[in-house]
């Protein structure tokens, strides 16, 4: 009888093994959940009653004009009954009706990191949620997964390290002072309006190679970052940072590029140490910065209470302390601990491409009110650093 030999388990042939047997489960898993690849996943649609609400007119006018030839109607099904709307239809409402939110031509465009020095915490399905929420209003978006763990890139239907090349990432234009723009990474999504620079495992190695010239004195590839979002700005109202949970060389950057943060804050003790330390550091990276002339300029800093259990106590106790830490600082609104994004997060989906409740309706309905009430509050921060909006915020009583 022959006898099967083990590797040890430190050894480099276990650790390959490990990885390709992991990597053929992780795509076996991607075949096997509902949605499709990137290429073949379908926007959200809308029913007429929420269409005229996003659109900020009545059903009634929409139905108008689409009977004057001004809109394009919808299809229909075999039972003559309308199939939903979907975003780019949205926006093509917008455009008719003049009710498409945008940017003015002087207001700065909107960079906004989220960032914590600590896994764990929420920051990729935050970024990905308001991402989408934001195109769902009618902004044009760019979220820059910046996160070599590519959690945002792998909610957008790809695998990252199978589907994407490092060629397809911010990899060349941090590596390659010869490129000029950050337009040949960004690709469309299947949400109209939205946009996406993906990241794969590749982008890790541009720590180190970054690390190492800044080390010669090439301080300037801090600004590289901004100088590859400047080359794209025209297109966007916002573009949204997904970036590495951790003080490096990238971090830098974004921090660098970004001009508002919101800091994601699970109500935990351990979370919130993590927190006074990652506010320690940015406090002493912003000072090193700016003794080199390349302080950021941040329109505004916000921390978000996320993972919120109200079932526990601690958790209460711990947002009573941040509500009377941070003030006005901390978003009023809270993401809840919720099965419903979990659910759609292990299907490599989010909540809002959902085309119903994988839990319960109201599970669901809980989940986006959260969802929405959170975003709007980011929303309406944004659009304060717009004085082409300023009036109309006034006029909500938002200003």
């Amino acid at each position: 009888m022959v006898e099967t030999v083990l590797e040890p388990s430190g050894s480099r042939a276990n650790i390959t093994r490990l990885a390709t047997q992991s990597a053929a489960v992780l795509e076996q898993l991607r075949n096997e959940v509902r949605n499709a690849r990137a290429d073949e996943r379908r926007e959200p649609t809308f029913p007429i009653s929420r269409a005229a609400e996003l659109v900020g007119r009545t059903p009634t006018a929409i139905r108008d004009a689409e009977r004057d030839g001004r809109l394009t109607a919808p299809d229909r099904t075999a039972t003559n009954r309308r199939v939903g709307y979907t975003l780019a239809q949205l926006n093509e409402m917008r455009e008719v009706f003049g009710t498409r939110p945008r940017r003015g031509p002087t207001d700065p465009l909107a960079i906004l990191a989220i960032q914590n020095f600590k896994g764990g915490v929420g920051k990729s399905t935050i970024s990905v949620h308001l991402a989408q929420y934001l195109a769902i209003k009618g902004y044009r978006v760019c979220l820059i997964d910046c996160d070599s763990q590519a959690s945002a890139t792998t909610l957008f239907g790809y695998v990252p390290d199978l589907d994407l090349a490092e060629d397809d990432t911010l990899y060349p234009f941090l590596r390659h002072d010869d490129i000029a723009s950050l337009a040949y990474a960004v690709r469309r999504t299947h949400f109209d309006g939205l946009d996406l620079i993906p990241a794969n495992l590749r982008l890790f190695q541009s720590e180190y190679e970054l690390a190492a010239r800044m080390a010669t004195g090439e301080g300037a590839l801090l600004n590289r970052l901004a100088e590859g979002i400047l080359s794209i700005a025209d297109s966007y109202d916002v573009v949204i940072i997904d970036p590495p949970p951790a003080l490096g060389a990238i971090s830098l950057s974004v921090l660098r590029a970004a001009n508002a943060l919101v800091v994601p804050l699970p109500p935990t003790v351990m979370d919130f140490s993590s927190t006074a330390a990652f506010l320690a550091m940015l406090d002493e990276t912003l000072e090193t910065l700016a003794q080199h002339g390349i302080e950021p300029d941040l329109s505004f800093v916000r921390f978000l209470a996320s993972k919120v259990d109200d079932n526990k106590s601690m958790q209460r106790e711990m947002l009573d302390l941040f509500r009377n830490l941070f003030g006005h600082d901390l978003i009023r609104a809270s993401l809840k601990d919720s099965a419903e994004i979990d659910n759609a997060t292990a299907r490599l989906m989010t909540v809002y491409e959902l085309s119903g409740p994988v839990t319960s309706k109201s599970v669901r309905d809980r989940c986006l009110t959260y969802l929405e009430a959170v975003n709007s509050e980011i929303e309406t921060e944004i659009r304060r650093t717009w004085p082409s909006h300023a009036e109309a915020l006034r006029r909500s009583g938002l200003a």
